[in-house]
């Protein structure tokens, strides 16, 4: 006779999981808000020595890659604490030793100081692997290679040689490779933007953005769409990461597209190409933007005000094209039922102008550097996670909500060290055996000495590097070793720097890799193929934009040219709506594309005085 089943106890098993998972989830919780308080603290601290606050910094980033993550086996569990834990041990022992280590000067001493500089060089390649999968560090280990033994190379390739403990120390002791100049970003002003974009993000301030874009662009034709571009740049204005940019927004306009019977390919290539534009919507622009204002020693408060037409031009293009596409397709506004009432956009804009007020006053206003502000609006983000839409105290659930978003931050912050900490390396080894100099030469002698040509080879690298390596990594490289020569060859530094940074972000919507892309059509259940093919005739800004702005440099400086600027920004409009026309407009005879194309090509890469003296 078989023995009853208990029902209970299948119950009780799964209680005891959720409780386990409950329990885990606000362990991590606690790591997430140490990790978030001490970027916070170090705003307000005043000095704290670099080799301290950049060591501690990847110390709290390494259990997000290594510990709090799934795993196949107890073996890789294991290991991945074992590589937790000597990276967080080497983290110590540098943070610890600051002070006799700076009196070493980059030179180790002694073979176990050689065996931790080791460690802890393995320890950021595999995060970087874990974290951004595996051309990063491979490029991070071939630098090494041939800083250890490029002095074997023949020709001008080669160089010199380095003492071991002189090449590993200037690498891992002192501020010139894993925690240079670009760790310090990561550490003082990026990690404090991404954690006010969690706690504007864990609150209703999502919800606010998505009502807003819906009730200003869901009538309009092809309504969804259009929101979708404007929610993408609201959303991207906090956030700066592409991808997350299609997760959050396309989780919303994805399924509202495809239900008004837009097609698939289409819906998706809609969300990829407008999230892309988060990267270069001030005013955050993601980490790329900082590490800019770095390079170029410039305020970012700069950086923002250059980039903003060029931004706005970028989403002007995808909105043209959208518009093109809505007459091809027929796609009709959203229903009335799906727009939110002017009261309720009301009610919850504030979860998002508020804290954005506040950013902004306090950066252009105020005068305070990038880090003060942000601090400031994440608090701001902060107390409004305590009431609900109607502003009525909400603190039930606030502890959650508050996990939640450290969580959240410190995960983010943890992926953007890894990048950060790990391209380091490369430009720690392009400085010390001077290779990003023989790069420069070399590109100058094969664009014959001229700009456009050099232009070209640099956008060829950007894509070519982007394909693997992140946006922010891609940027860093090629200026690292194409910035120069196009400094060389006329092109003033902002200009140089913004072009590079702009084809960094080619990769996302060109094949074969085109992250964003893979992430939408996924999500859209759409051929990615069919979806990048609409997503570059979409994203055209991205190809066009840079270029205009080399021809009309008066793009960049709105406030110091705002009459020239704004021809510009209007001439560039009309070349991006003919190209536009050109690419999407089928009905249309052959021959007139083609001229659509050639005086819109025409339009945004003639310089503006030039073009006014056409025309007059």
């Amino acid at each position: 006779m078989k023995r009853p089943v208990d029902p209970a106890k299948p119950s009780g098993l799964m209680n005891s999981k959720a409780a386990s998972e409950g329990t885990l989830r606000w362990a991590a919780g606690l790591l997430a808000l140490a990790c978030v308080v001490f970027h916070l603290w170090l705003v307000f601290s005043g000095l704290v020595p670099n080799l301290v606050s950049r060591p501690v910094h990847l110390a709290l980033a390494l259990p997000w890659v290594f510990l709090l993550v799934p795993y196949r086996s107890a073996a890789a569990r294991w290991a991945s604490g074992l590589f937790c834990l000597a990276g967080i041990a080497a983290c110590a022992w540098v943070a610890l030793d600051h002070a006799a280590l700076e009196d070493q000067y980059g030179s180790l001493e002694g073979w176990r100081q050689t065996a931790v500089a080791v460690l802890l060089l393995a320890v950021v390649l595999e995060m970087a692997r874990r974290a951004v999968k595996l051309a990063l560090p491979v490029a991070a280990l071939v630098a090494l290679a041939y800083g250890l033994f490029g002095q074997y190379l023949p020709g001008r390739l080669g160089h010199p040689g380095f003492p071991l403990d002189s090449f590993l120390g200037t690498l891992t002791i002192a501020e010139g490779g894993i925690w240079g100049p670009l760790t310090g970003i990561s550490v003082n002003i990026v990690a404090v933007f991404v954690i006010f974009g969690a706690a504007v993000s864990a609150g209703l301030g999502g919800e606010a953005f998505m009502s807003l874009a819906t009730k200003l662009a869901g009538r309009l034709e092809a309504g969804a769409a259009k929101v979708s571009v404007l929610a993408s740049a609201l959303f991207g204005s906090i956030s700066g990461s592409a991808s997350a940019n299609v997760a959050s927004t396309g989780a919303i306009t994805l399924p509202a597209m495809k239900r008004l019977g837009y097609p698939a390919a289409f819906a998706a290539a809609v969300e990829a190409t407008a999230s892309t534009g988060g990267q270069i919507m001030p005013p955050l622009m993601g980490a790329g933007a900082f590490v800019m204002a770095e390079l170029l020693r410039l305020r970012y408060t700069q950086i923002v005000e250059a980039a903003f037409f060029p931004a706005i031009l970028f989403f002007l293009s995808v909105w043209f094209g959208i518009a093109l596409f809505a007459r091809r397709y027929g796609l009709k506004p959203m229903a009335a039922e799906e727009i939110p009432a002017w009261r309720r956009v009301r009610w919850l804009a504030p979860f998002f102008l508020i804290p954005f007020a506040i950013l902004v006053w306090t950066m252009f206003a105020a005068g305070r550097t990038p880090q003060y502000a942000a601090a400031l609006s994440t608090f701001a983000a902060v107390a409004l996670l305590a009431v609900d839409a109607r502003w009525r105290p909400a603190l039930s659930g606030l502890p959650v909500r508050l996990r939640d978003a450290a969580i959240e931050a410190a995960r983010q912050i943890a992926v953007i060290a890894s990048i950060i900490i790990c391209a380091g390396i490369v430009i720690g080894v392009l400085n010390q055996t001077g290779l990003g100099v023989k790069i420069t030469s070399a590109i100058l002698t094969l664009s014959g000495g001229s700009l456009y040509p050099a232009l070209v080879l640099t956008a060829l690298a950007c894509l070519i590097l982007g394909m693997e390596v992140p946006t922010t990594a891609a940027y860093v490289i090629c200026v690292s070793v194409a910035g120069p020569a196009l400094q060389k060859l006329g092109l003033p530094p902002l200009q140089a720097h913004l072009f590079v940074f702009w084809y960094a972000l080619l990769s996302t919507i060109t094949p074969p890799v085109c992250g964003t892309v893979f992430i939408a059509a996924g999500m859209a259940e759409a051929p990615w193929l069919r979806v990048a093919g609409q997503a570059m005739r979409l994203g055209l800004g991205l190809y066009v934009v840079p270029l205009a702005f080399v021809a009309s440099p008066s793009l960049i400086d709105p406030l110091g040219r705002p009459f020239w600027a704004t021809l510009a920004f209007l001439k560039t409009a009309l070349g991006l709506w003919l190209l536009a026309r050109a690419l999407v407009r089928r009905d249309d005879p052959w021959w007139l594309r083609l001229l659509s194309a050639a005086v819109g090509l025409a339009i945004a890469f003639l310089p503006t005085r030039g073009l006014l003296g056409l025309a007059f």
